[in-house]
Parts: C-alpha cells; structure tokens; sequence
C-alpha cells in the first residue's frame, strides 16, 4: 500500500475516530500490526487550536511514521491553513474529514454534510493539496442521503485535486452506522479512478476482510469499530490474509498485560482525573462478553484514582486466569451501556 512517498508494511489501517484513536490507542493497533493509523479529527477552527483536547491530539511524541492527521472544517481557507499548521507540527500526511456523520459536526457544515455541496468539497479538496507539500487523503461515505448517493463524482473530485488516496465508508450520512455496509459502490469507486481506495464499514473478522478486500477490489481496508477493545485483530486479520488460518483466541494473561500497559499510557498521557474516565470505555470495550464483566464493570465505573482502576483491572483478569489460559465469553445483552 502506497500513499504518495510513503510504503505501509501492509494494506490494514485504523480509521479516526474521535475520543479514540488518541496517541495511545495508534501506537498499539500499529504494535499488534495496522500499517497504518490516522488520528483524531482536529478542528480547522484556528480559535480551538490553544484548548487542550487539540493540543493532545495533534501529540504524536514516539509514534511511528508516517504520521497521518485528520482535519475537519468546512471553509477552505481555514482547512488549507490547518493544513500548514498541522505539517509545521510534524503531519507527514493530512487526511480530510468529509465522513463523519456526527449531528454537532454535521451542523457546522463539516464531516459528511460536505457531500452535500460537491462544488464546496472541490474547493476544499484543492486548497488543501495547494497547501501542503504532503500527501493529503481523504475519508468520506457513499453520499449524504440514501438514494442520493454521489460518490462515483466525489472520487472524480479527489483525483482531480491530487488526492493520494480515497478512504470510502460503505454507507451514506443518513445511515448513520444503521444497517449493512455496501461494497458494490466502494468497487464501483475503485474501478472508476486510479488512485489507492481504501474500504471501510463492518469489518470486524479476518474472515471479512478477506471478503471485503476481494468483493470491493480495494487497495486497502479501514478497521474501527472492531479494534476498539480488540487491537489485537490487526495481528488476526494479517495472519488470516497471509495463511488463510485463524488464530486461537489470545491467552488471558497476554490481554491482561495489554490492557494494563494501555490503562498507564491513558492515565500518563490524559492526567488522573480525565485518564480515569476516558479509560472507563476502553476497559468496557476490553471486557465485554467476558465472564462476569458486567459485575465488574458496574464496580470500575465508581473508581476515581488511577491506581484504584489500575489495581481493580488487575484483580479481575487474575480471577478470570484461576478459570482458564483463554479468555472465556458468555453472553450478554447488547443494550448494556458503556461508560464515557
């Protein structure tokens, strides 16, 4: 997988998703084999560039190269100055925001609301790659509204601009992340432009990426839901993809030192108060299915200091190894919350 002067070790990315592919989480999906990982959105908005949240996601202190960053806005000078900022900060390639379904993103005519003005998508798409001498990328969906799918234009649109590569969610605006992703549409796109196109949506098996990469044709795929909780399916999809063989379920004491390792990334890099909180969701994510995960998850969300987390996450994996080498599942009801 190329993209622009840059060869990825393998065809396997991390989408950006916002409150999750922090510093922390990209260094661990790349550990455990993604090729590549594209941050957190970061706002073209220069009034937010001093606020905290944008300073920590534009941190990329120790993380492997190529170093990607999201940006979103929807005013074109604004994105081609973000752009600028955000390589003089160390970006070595900029991934544009035209796919994020979020109302409060939607509503400031950024993310996915863009498709809906396709003469305002080439403009930003051209002040963007006129800014910058990296390569820029960018994510999108099928379209805004379902039946008024126009993707087919908008891969025209970024190849025209010099976009080094398209990443394409299988559903519109509209869809949200409801029903079933449609690959006919990202093959479509693949088979209309010559530059790298990278599928995204529902892919949360080695066996579905395989399908995925062979229904769609694309270069690469885009994995986000499915790692939450769950790096480790960078290693079990590139294996699969290389053998055509699954790998046994990860031993409890190898998940148990990931997840600890992780919670003290989090607690250093977001402080005790928020690197409590924000661990909450990923411990949930780690834990759900687990055998008495509800229990114990019910008992985490109380704790305030990271050493009460860090301890309680140790306890409960200690228990979970007296059972058995391999994490055992038991099911649970879909419904149950996960902590913010």
């Amino acid at each position: 997988m190329q993209i622009g002067p840059y060869t990825l070790k393998n065809n396997l990315i991390v989408a950006p998703m916002a409150g999750v592919t922090d510093r922390p989480f990209r260094m661990l999906c790349k550990r455990f084999g993604a090729g590549h990982a594209v941050s957190e959105m970061i706002t073209s908005n220069s009034l937010l560039w001093g606020s905290e949240k944008t300073k920590r996601r534009a941190d990329h202190q120790g993380e492997m190269a190529p170093i990607s960053v999201q940006i979103a806005g929807g005013i074109p000078a604004q994105m081609a100055e973000a752009a600028r900022v955000n390589v003089a900060h160390g970006a070595q390639i900029i991934d544009i925001n035209m796919g994020c379904p979020a109302k409060k993103v939607c509503n400031v005519m950024a993310g996915s609301a863009l498709l809906q003005h396709e003469s305002l998508v080439a403009e930003i798409l051209d002040a963007v790659v006129g800014a910058v001498d990296v390569p820029v990328t960018l994510k999108t969906r099928l379209g805004f509204r379902r039946g008024e799918e126009n993707i087919l234009r908008i891969a025209k649109l970024a190849e025209n601009a010099g976009i080094a590569a398209l990443a394409v969610h299988g559903r519109t605006r509209e869809d949200m992340y409801n029903g079933t992703a449609r690959y006919e549409l990202i093959r479509e796109v693949k088979r209309s432009i010559r530059i790298p196109v990278i599928a995204n949506g529902d892919i949360g098996t080695p066996q579905k990426a395989s399908e995925v990469l062979s229904a769609t044709g694309a270069d690469a795929i885009m994995i986000g839901r499915a790692a939450q909780g769950r790096p480790w399916i960078f290693r079990e999809i590139a294996h699969y993809l290389s053998t055509g063989q699954l790998l046994p379920a990860p031993a409890v004491a190898e998940i148990r030192g990931v997840l600890l390792e992780h919670l003290d990334d989090l607690h250093q890099f977001y402080g005790e108060y928020s690197g409590v909180r924000i661990a909450r969701k990923h411990i949930a994510w780690y834990t759900k299915g687990l055998r008495g995960s509800n229990e114990f998850r019910q008992a985490m969300y109380q704790l305030e200091s990271t050493t009460e987390q860090h301890q309680a996450v140790q306890a409960y994996f200690d228990q979970l190894a007296e059972q058995g080498e391999r994490l055992v599942y038991e099911q649970e009801a879909a419904s149950e919350p996960l902590a913010a």
